[in-house]
């Protein structure tokens, strides 16, 4: 029994060296057979989450629920990560896609990973610098002087410092401490102010406790910062030895998040119905809030931009996140998203 995936926990896994070694180590693995030759048959593919049930995820729920796997052929299982980053099992071929984010994902091409993404989740940014309302925080360059609680991840002070001095601030003045795990509101009782949190959950969550905070959306202050988070990944190998469940998948994902966009109080209900330990306040807010931002301004759900990739990978080059250039435009496709 795996412990509770955090997203600080989940971004700090998603390590590029843990992907490269993983799959160098693991191997390739045989692609599995359909059960029967018959037309009946479904395919096994295993999706992982990049952390606990949560509405990013709803689409995939809802997929599974109303049978639109099923209906392209797929027995998909939907898994939580474990001790190992579900991006290096994807890499080494021992799972078929996983729930992700730009960030990591470029950093694990700059190790050489084979691993792609193939969808946006969120069609912009929702995470934030985000800080409990009583601190009066109400844009970057007044972080001066005040305390950041991070868990360690490379991209978080570059991310920190970008805003604070785009808006006229100095961002020396910050004062990062590593908070590892801690819970933003058990951190920000405890000395800290300010976390990078995603606003449809944990700013939905402190609206809920009556703990209400302020945010400073990254994408505000840097266009480089509307970066994808999270995204679908699978492996180069995988497209192109199984492109069929590749497009299969996506297919029937597609389905399940334009359900979720449409009706966000169904799509909660199947959510919670599949993950019954989730508050279901929070889930119902959560769903009703995140639901329009699936597709937002996008033709498409999934539809990722050429320039939010290659300008983000320069940011990170340029942050020194990256020690090499990565060719971005190999990091992505939208090749297998339903027309």
């Amino acid at each position: 029994m795996h412990s509770p995936m955090t997203r600080r926990r989940a971004l700090s896994l998603f390590g590029a060296a843990s992907v490269a070694l993983t799959a160098a180590a693991c191997g390739a693995q045989d692609d599995e057979p359909a059960a029967s030759a018959s037309g009946k048959s479904l395919q096994k593919v295993k999706v992982s989450l990049d952390w606990t049930p949560n509405t990013n995820h709803t689409g995939l729920y809802v997929a599974r629920s109303k049978g639109y796997f099923a209906a392209n052929g797929l027995d998909v299982d939907i898994v939580q990560p474990g001790d190992t980053d579900p991006s290096a099992l994807v890499a080494a071929g021992k799972l078929e896609f996983a729930i992700s984010a730009q960030e990591a994902l470029t950093q694990a091409r700059a190790e050489d990973a084979p691993i792609v993404s193939i969808a946006a989740i969120i069609q912009h940014n929702t995470s934030g610098f985000g800080s409990p309302k009583d601190r009066n925080l109400t844009r970057p360059a007044q972080y001066a002087g005040k305390t950041y609680g991070g868990y360690g991840g490379p991209v978080e002070e570059p991310l920190l410092k970008t805003i604070v001095k785009a808006d006229g601030g100095d961002p020396s003045k910050v004062k990062v401490v590593n908070v590892g795990e801690a819970d933003f509101f058990a951190a920000t009782k405890k000395g800290i102010d300010l976390e990078w949190i995603f606003y449809g959950w944990t700013g939905i969550e402190a609206e809920l406790r009556g703990e209400p905070v302020n945010i400073q959306y990254v994408k505000d202050y840097a266009p480089v910062l509307d970066f994808y988070t999270p995204i679908l990944i699978t492996s180069e190998k995988q497209i192109s030895s199984n492109p069929d469940v590749v497009k299969s998948f996506l297919a029937a994902t597609s389905q399940g998040y334009g359900y979720a966009a449409d009706n966000p109080a169904d799509a909660a209900a199947i959510l919670l119905k599949a993950a019954p330990d989730l508050d279901k306040d929070l889930v119902t807010k959560s769903q009703e809030w995140l639901s329009p931002k699936y597709k937002d301004d996008a033709a498409r759900w999934g539809e990722q931009k050429p320039a939010v990739w290659t300008d983000f990978a320069q940011w990170l080059y340029d942050q020194k996140v990256l020690t090499k250039q990565v060719d971005a435009t190999k990091a992505f496709t939208n090749a297998f998203l339903p027309q």
